[in-house]
């Protein structure tokens, strides 16, 4: 209520604190990529595995359009393997 009067939330909304699993889950999707936790881990229980999957994803607009991009920009897409021209 405090926050919502200083104009720091608006009106009406509260903020909850991110449950420990969502903390976890995403400081280990920004260190490893979930192939690797799988590898390392015999039993990861099922909302670990959801939350961890859901954080390795990208969130903003650039990072998902850079990602989804097929050229990896070592190629020229004109020109075949070693340079040759197609």
């Amino acid at each position: 209520a405090a926050a919502a009067a200083l104009g720091l939330l608006p009106l009406g909304k509260t903020q909850s604190p991110e449950s420990l699993l969502d903390i976890a889950a995403r400081k280990v999707a920004e260190k490893w990529p979930f192939q690797r936790v799988e590898e390392r881990f015999e039993r990861i229980p099922e909302p670990v595995q959801r939350r961890i999957v859901y954080w390795s994803f990208p969130r903003s607009e650039r990072e998902i359009c850079m990602y989804s991009s097929f050229n990896t920009g070592a190629e020229d897409p004109a020109t075949g393997p070693g340079g040759a021209a197609t």
